[in-house]
C-alpha cells in the first residue's frame, strides 16, 4: 500500500497543530526513507472549446469525491486551478507511475464535465481580472492580506519535496542547491505570455511571484536552529501564521521532513516533470553525503546567483549564465552547465534507481523547455488559442511512453 503524502500528518492535522502553538522546531527529517520523493503540480481548468481558464474547481471537486484519488487533489486560490500531489514515492519512475495515472484521472473527470487540463507557468491570454477567489477562509485570508498582490497571482508551479534525514543537513542541502536554481528553471521554463502577449521572457511566472512577500531564494541559514528562531520571530510577531507562508524558491518544510524545491513552472509533457524531479532527488543526495563528508557545501554570494537566475528568466535555455562553480571569467550557455551537472548526478541517480528518468533532461535539452515550445507554436500563425489549445493537448497526452 503506498505511503500518503504528505507523509504521516493530513493537511486538517497539520492546520490544528499550528493552531495549538506547536514550536517551529519540532520537525519529521528522519522519521522516514532518505531522499524519498513527491511532486505535487497546478494545473489549468480550461474550457473545452475557447482554452480560456473557467471557473470550475467545485464541478471538479464535486466529481472526485469517493474517487481513489480524492485525496490527492485540492483547490488553490484560484478556482479555475487544481492542484494535484503524488504519493511519497522511492524512485523517480514510481513518481513517473503515479503522476502519469493522476494526470489521467484529472483529464477524464474534466472531460465529463466538458473541460480540458493544461500544464504551464502562465495560461497564455486569460486575464487575472476575471479569475475568481476559491471560498476558502485561507484564500479569503490570504487576498485580504496582500490585495493585488494575491489576486494577480493566476500562476502555476511544479514543487518537488525530497525527505532529508537530519535537519541541519536539510539546512546545508538548501545553501547548496541556492547556484543550480537557475538550471531547474531553464529546464521548466513554460510561461512566455501573459495576458495574451509574448513577454520576451522564457518564464513570465517569476516576475509575478517575486511580488509575493518572502519570495525568491531565501536566504543563507547557519543551521536549522537559527531558522527556527528566524521563522519563530515572524510567527510570534503575527508577521506570518506559519513557515509555509515564505514561499522561497527552495525551503524546508519540517512538518513533512523535507527539502521542497519550489522554483520550477508548471511543466507540461509529463516525462520532463518526472526527468525534473529526478534531477532535484539526485541534487539532494549530491549535496546530503558532500555535508555528510565535509560538513558543509560551497556557497556563493546571494547577488551572483541571482543574477543566474534573472538570466534563465529571461532566456531559459539560451541564457549566458556565470559559471560560478569553475569562476571562469566569461559566462557560458546554462545548457552546458547542466550537462557537466548530470555527469555529476548520474552516480547518485543510479544508486537511487532514477537513472532512466534522469536521462530526460538530455531530452529537454535537445528539444526545449515549454517556453521553446509555446514560442514555435505561435510563431507559426500568431494564434494565441492554439498556443493553450497544445498546451492543452500535451499535458493530457500520459500514455506510457
Amino acid at each position: 500500500m503506498k505511503q500518503a503524502w504528505p507523509p504521516s500528518i493530513t493537511g486538517q492535522e497539520e492546520q490544528e497543530a499550528f493552531a495549538a502553538g506547536s514550536s517551529v522546531l519540532d520537525h519529521k527529517f528522519g522519521q522516514g526513507e532518505q531522499y524519498t520523493l513527491g511532486v505535487e503540480e497546478e494545473y489549468m481548468l480550461l474550457d473545452g472549446e475557447t482554452f480560456d481558464l473557467v471557473q470550475r474547481i467545485d464541478t471538479v471537486l464535486a466529481a472526485i469525491v469517493g474517487h481513489e484519488d480524492e485525496a490527492r487533489m485540492k483547490p488553490e486560490l484560484m478556482q479555475s486551478v487544481l492542484e494535484v500531489a503524488t504519493p511519497v514515492c522511492r524512485t523517480a519512475g514510481e513518481a513517473d507511475t503515479e503522476l502519469r495515472r493522476l494526470r489521467e484521472s484529472v483529464r477524464g473527470v474534466a472531460a465529463d464535465n466538458g473541460l480540458r487540463v493544461g500544464s504551464a507557468g502562465t495560461h497564455p491570454f486569460s486575464l487575472f481580472e476575471r479569475q475568481r477567489i476559491t471560498a476558502r477562509d485561507r484564500y479569503r485570508a490570504l487576498v485580504d492580506q496582500m490585495q493585488y498582490v494575491a489576486r494577480r497571482e493566476l500562476i502555476f508551479g511544479l514543487h518537488v519535496h525530497v525527505a532529508v534525514d537530519d535537519p541541519d543537513k536539510a539546512i546545508n542541502v538548501i545553501n547548496g542547491i541556492l547556484v543550480d536554481l537557475p538550471l531547474l528553471l531553464a529546464l521548466s521554463a513554460s510561461s512566455p505570455f501573459w495576458r495574451g502577449e509574448p513577454t520576451g521572457l522564457a518564464s513570465t511566472r517569476q516576475p509575478i511571484f517575486a511580488a509575493f512577500p518572502r519570495s525568491g531564494p531565501p536566504p543563507r541559514f547557519r543551521d536549522y536552529q537559527e531558522y527556527a528562531e528566524v521563522i519563530g520571530q515572524l510567527e510570534k510577531t503575527g508577521c506570518i501564521k506559519d513557515y509555509t507562508h515564505t514561499w522561497w524558491d527552495i525551503r524546508p518544510h519540517p512538518r513533512l521532513g523535507t527539502v521542497e524545491i519550489r522554483i520550477c513552472d508548471s511543466v507540461t509533457r509529463v516525462e520532463d516533470a518526472i526527468a525534473i524531479a529526478a534531477f532535484c532527488q539526485a541534487l539532494v543526495k549530491l549535496y546530503s553525503e558532500l555535508y555528510e563528508r565535509e560538513g558543509q557545501v560551497p556557497g556563493y554570494h546571494r547577488i551572483l546567483t541571482t543574477e543566474n537566475k534573472w538570466l534563465s528568466v529571461r532566456y531559459g535555455l539560451e541564457a549566458p549564465i556565470m559559471d560560478l562553480a569553475t569562476g571562469q571569467r566569461n559566462r557560458i550557455p546554462v545548457a552546458q552547465v547542466v550537462r557537466r551537472r548530470l555527469e555529476e548526478l548520474e552516480p547518485h541517480a543510479r544508486e537511487l534507481g532514477s537513472d532512466d528518468e534522469l536521462q530526460g533532461i538530455h531530452e529537454i535539452l535537445r528539444r526545449g523547455n515549454g517556453a521553446d515550445r509555446q514560442l514555435r507554436v505561435y510563431n507559426a500563425n500568431r494564434d494565441i488559442v492554439e498556443v493553450a489549445r497544445e498546451i492543452a493537448e500535451a499535458t493530457e497526452a500520459v500514455a506510457s511512453v
